[in-house]
């Protein structure tokens, strides 16, 4: 049986991974501090392939211990949300995602060294192609277009550059992942002493759809934007992503590639607003917006091209944004109505 470290485990898009993992037969030990949610349960945590570590993914010597009995290391660790997130948390995303990285690489190093580990497949991010002036984004622009100008951008950036120095110098095998925009259940009220509203609601600094799904929710009419809605963007369901991860991770061909994950499909902010708006007030009730300022790094226009995972790993995502909703709109009512965002 193959043996997957995944960290983040206890994350929005590592829990995902978990479960897509589990269910491919794979033995997982889950590495998570708890930092950005609490402690939260996992419909897999008692799985019998399934055991978990709560631990600081900075600590190099903690991960060298779980590696040394790992084939796979999926390094997913970092602190990672929303826009209204990684605006409010600038300086300590930057230095803490970079220890953690440091740490996750050293520790790869010395497990692939002493034999067993065979690869490390790294989760990166679209705001790699934060700066792109092209269309659509293809693996390999993102060393050739402006690099990104938010702290995020960079440091996923520099994920990238990880992987790539540790396979130049000492010859470890990667892969690297891009996913776009995850949409499913999960994410919690992240933890913290800043607040951010948007109109009278306070956010959850998740990603946009949970946050959005909560102000209608919750009431606001007109419903608060950021800017003026045109901002395009691919969102990708989390299980879609998870078989892709976990596709790339497997698959001999994916060894030393770069991947982006998402959707084929755009939609605007605005689009995604209304839809959002109409399955829980229905179609009788007129959408209503307003536009507030937006945030400095708010990308205008991110699109993927998906034509390598497709040609390579034979993966596609299909949820459509229609079925996403209809399992996200529940999970965050539900939610709401336990005080968990």
């Amino acid at each position: 049986m193959t043996t997957v470290v995944v960290t983040g485990a206890a994350g929005f898009i590592g829990g995902y991974v978990v479960e897509e993992l589990l269910q491919r037969g794979h033995e997982v030990v889950g590495v998570d501090n708890y930092s950005k949610y609490g402690p939260v349960k996992k419909s897999y945590d008692s799985h019998p392939n399934y055991s978990f570590v709560e631990g600081d993914c900075r600590d190099a010597g903690m991960l060298e211990e779980l590696l040394a009995g790992a084939d796979h290391f999926i390094a997913g660790a970092a602190m990672i949300g929303g826009i209204s997130y990684f605006h409010t948390y600038a300086y300590d995303l930057l230095a803490n995602n970079e220890r953690i990285m440091a740490s996750s690489v050293d520790a790869a190093l010395t497990a692939y060294k002493q034999g067993r580990l065979r690869k490390v497949t790294y989760m990166s991010s679209s705001m790699v192609f934060e700066s792109t002036d092209r269309w659509p984004s293809v693996e390999g622009d993102e060393r050739k277009v402006p690099p990104p100008l938010s702290s995020y951008g960079f440091q996923k950036l520099a994920v990238e550059y990880f992987a790539r120095a540790a396979w130049d110098q000492y010859q470890l095998p990667y892969t690297i992942l891009r996913p776009f925009n995850c949409v499913g259940v999960g994410e919690g009220r992240a933890l913290g002493d800043v607040e951010v509203t948007s109109g009278n609601v306070k956010l959850a600094m998740s990603h946009v759809v949970p946050d959005l799904v909560q102000k209608v929710l919750k009431g606001q009419d007109p419903l608060h934007i950021l800017g003026d809605g045109s901002q395009v963007r691919h969102y990708t369901y989390g299980g879609d992503l998870a078989r892709g991860v976990v596709m790339a991770m497997e698959a001999d061909a994916a060894m030393n590639e770069d991947f982006n994950l998402s959707t084929p499909a755009s939609t605007t902010v605005l689009e995604l607003s209304e839809l959002i708006w109409r399955k829980i007030k229905g179609p009788g009730e007129p959408f209503r917006y307003v536009s507030d300022p937006p945030f400095e790094y708010d990308v205008q226009k991110r699109v993927p091209s998906v034509e390598k995972a497709k040609r390579v790993l034979g993966f596609e995502a299909t949820t459509t944004l229609d079925q996403m909703l209809d399992e996200v709109i529940p999970w965050v009512q539900k939610a709401l109505s336990e005080g968990a965002i």
